[in-house]
């Protein structure tokens, strides 16, 4: 009878403790890790006493806020902050500018729904003033604050609100295939590990890929198109890999994401081998397949001045090839992901990777 009641007693009192640690959302841990992994490894005991003090400014007034619209405000990192916060890390600087300067963009955004650059495929899903996007607000602040003392947003609860705005916007886009290693990629990844890159001109194929216009199109012609010329391509011996570039992006909220399908097609239509294949399943624009496609070769660990060969329609190529697309690069992504070169035929130019491209940068949160 003691033994049981002790039983009983330790039992009841397990019940009443206190959980150990708060339940981590992996997606918004992951997500807070992919848009701004310089922010979310700042420690404020690491910084100088001014940068602490903005710290303790920035925890104090979100916590006083009692209104979406006051939260939202105080999340918003000043000129003035973002200086100091920089100054405080001088060896990060260039990183946390971007990211600070992305996470403001989200708030602009996806909280006061100014436009995006692209609007025609980016954005919240309620439009500016409407009762959709004030629900939406006020549950991303709310989220905010339930995940204020989770591990990602330790250094500033402005995370929680960033990301809290995309989860309600259901915009997840760039996790969606992480780790980029796994999945579909698996089997590439591994046949690089003991690859000889030496045994081709090139170290893989990038076809850059066209959304359809229709939600029910799973593949657009001009894809199908540029699949049959990289098919040739790597029939030919070109390279060991074909890296199927485009995310879900056309049509505007489309599940589809155009890399997935395209790799299907290679391998039901042209047999193309499965561990030949890699997806590059976030790009949203033309700048954004070959930053991508860098990121992918030095992941794969391709040798960095060995070129790569890329394929798209004629007219494509043309552009990929122009002055024009140069400096397109330096104005959405600040500089160009890699030297465009030799056009050997009309559907495809030699390209060599960029070092640049593994920065990380926020202000395309879908993409980043």
């Amino acid at each position: 009878m003691h033994r049981r009641l002790s039983l009983s007693l330790a039992l009841l009192a397990t019940a009443v403790l206190p959980l150990a640690a708060a339940a981590d959302d992996r997606d918004s841990t992951v997500l807070a890790g992919r848009l701004f992994p310089t922010l979310v490894q700042l420690k404020h005991d690491a910084l100088p006493a001014p940068a602490r003090a903005l710290m303790v400014e920035r925890t104090q007034r979100m916590t006083g806020c009692r209104t979406a619209a006051c939260t939202l405000e105080a999340a918003h990192w000043t000129p003035a902050q973002a200086g100091l916060l920089t100054t405080a890390v001088p060896a990060r600087a260039a990183a946390i500018e971007r990211e600070l300067a992305g996470l403001n963009n989200i708030l602009s955004v996806y909280g006061h729904g100014q436009p995006p650059r692209y609007d025609a495929i980016d954005g919240p899903v309620g439009a500016a003033g409407s009762t959709r996007l004030a629900g939406d607000v006020a549950i991303a602040m709310q989220m905010s604050e339930v995940d204020a003392g989770a591990a990602y947003t330790a250094f500033d609860r402005s995370i929680a609100v960033a990301v809290g705005l995309l989860d309600t916007n259901d915009r997840l886009d760039a996790i969606r295939f992480e780790p980029i290693n796994a999945g579909m990629n698996a089997a590439p990844f591994a046949r690089a590990r003991q690859f000889d890159w030496n045994a081709h001109p090139y170290t893989a194929i990038i076809v850059l890929g066209q959304g359809p216009d229709e939600l029910t199109t799973p593949l657009s012609a001009g894809s199908k198109l540029r699949l049959k010329a990289a098919a040739q391509r790597y029939a030919a011996g070109d390279a060991p890999f074909i890296i199927v570039s485009g995310g879900a992006v056309h049509p505007r909220g489309t599940r589809s994401v155009e890399a997935v399908q395209m790799r299907e097609a290679l391998i039901a239509r042209f047999g193309i081998p499965a561990d030949a294949i890699i997806i590059e399943p976030y790009a949203r624009h033309t700048t954004t397949n070959l930053r991508n496609a860098a990121r992918l070769l030095a992941a794969l660990q391709a040798p960095p001045r060995q070129p790569a060969l890329v394929v798209s329609s004629p007219s494509h190529i043309d552009s990929v090839a122009s002055s024009g697309f140069s400096d397109r690069n330096r104005r959405e992504l600040g500089y160009v992901p890699g030297k465009v070169g030799s056009r050997i035929s009309p559907y495809a130019i030699t390209f060599v990777p960029a070092p640049e491209s593994l920065r990380i940068d926020p202000m395309d949160p879908l993409d980043p």
